[in-house]
């Protein structure tokens, strides 16, 4: 008897233990949880979407994503490692983009340095050996190769775009944190300081160093453990002395676009989100020709295309997405930036557009 109480209390324990790991984070209370109660989409104890947004696809079951996954494809990452551009972080003049793989990138405002959900771990998971692991070539940059960050903005608290071990690393190089509502909870417990956090629920805005920052509405979801919904997935919105910049997180296709357009006015640059979509799931990744209506919706400028180039998050094949955005940027005579991984795009000067992936998808035939 005191042997199997013994084993069900160390194992208790050992749960218990396992669930309250620092990389989980944690969920916001007090006065956060507060303004979270009060948003208007928040219903019976959670976050909802603006509009509809059913986690799976009609006639769509766990079971039918499980044999999916089971069967997996064998094309989901490159043939060969991806070749990247060593990437210049120490701007001192113009406005730059310079991406570091699916949704980390480097906004450079003349000398202000915005580091954008940075993810320099290997993997998307609160367990380093477990995940799915980044591409061959991508690994190029770490967190320690920076040095003073006046901004990290985070968009949502998912691993792929909120790194435990990437905001450690970070965190004292860091001049403060915008992010959506919520999700300073997280930071917090991984030590960096309250009055260093800035958390916006959609359409309110903040001033930071001579810019404008604005959350507003995607859709998407959130959720770091087993709870979904209980800190706020959002795009944001960049306005510099010279430039408007969108920058778009995890959203599904939606009104929310034009919307966004109607009451904010047209972009210089869209980045947007472009790969890890599965019919099983459709309301909350776009497809790729969702993503060149989304950026028509803006009435951007320019698109970057992001959430793509590092990590297979879904069963399409890794260059599916490129391939697709760029024949319907073509088609809808969208004007469409594709760097290499660490090349920079400078507004108003130089927007990449080779087609680069082609040579590495040649190593398969």
């Amino acid at each position: 008897m005191y042997i199997s109480f013994t084993i069900i209390l160390i194992s208790v324990l050992i749960i218990y233990l396992i669930l309250n790991i620092p990389a989980f984070g944690r969920l916001p209370g007090g006065a956060r949880r507060d303004r979270i109660k009060i948003l208007p989409t928040y219903n019976n104890g959670q976050i909802r979407n603006f509009a509809n947004t059913p986690d799976l696809g009609e006639g769509v079951t766990y079971l039918d994503i499980m044999k999916a996954m089971i069967k997996g494809n064998a094309h989901t990452k490159p043939p060969a490692p991806l070749p990247f551009v060593k990437p210049e972080i120490d701007s001192v003049e113009g406005t730059k983009v310079t991406w570091f793989g699916h949704s980390s990138y480097l906004l450079q405002i003349d000398k202000i340095k915005i580091l954008v959900d940075p993810v320099f771990s290997r993997s998307t998971s609160p367990f380093s050996f477990v995940g799915n692991k980044s591409y061959d070539g991508t690994d190029f940059i770490h967190a320690e190769d920076f040095g003073k960050i006046d901004i990290i903005l985070i968009t949502h608290d998912h691993y792929d775009h909120l790194d435990m071990d990437s905001i450690l690393k970070l965190k004292d190089k860091a001049g403060h944190f915008v992010t959506s509502l919520g999700v300073g909870a997280h930071l917090e417990r991984w030590g960096v300081p309250a009055e260093k956090i800035t958390e916006l629920s959609w359409a309110e805005s903040t001033s930071l160093l001579g810019l404008n920052f604005t959350g507003t509405i995607a859709r998407h979801f959130s959720g770091r453990k087993f709870k979904r919904g209980q800190t706020l997935w959002s795009a944001f919105i960049i306005q510099t002395p010279s430039y408007k910049i969108f920058l778009g997180g995890d959203s599904g296709y939606g009104s929310h676009f034009k919307m966004i357009h109607d009451k904010y006015g047209s972009f210089d640059l869209a980045i947007l989100e472009c790969g890890q979509y599965n019919a099983y799931w459709p309301y909350i990744h776009m497809f790729p020709e969702q993503v060149v209506q989304a950026a028509k919706d803006l009435e951007a400028k320019v698109l970057l295309p992001v959430h793509w180039g590092k990590f297979s998050l879904a069963l399409h094949d890794w260059d599916d997405s490129i391939r697709r955005v760029v024949k319907s940027a073509e088609e809808q005579q969208q004007k469409i930036t594709t760097p290499q991984l660490g090349e920079t795009v400078v507004l108003g000067e130089s927007y990449p557009d080779s087609k680069w992936w082609l040579n590495v998808a040649a190593v398969k035939q």
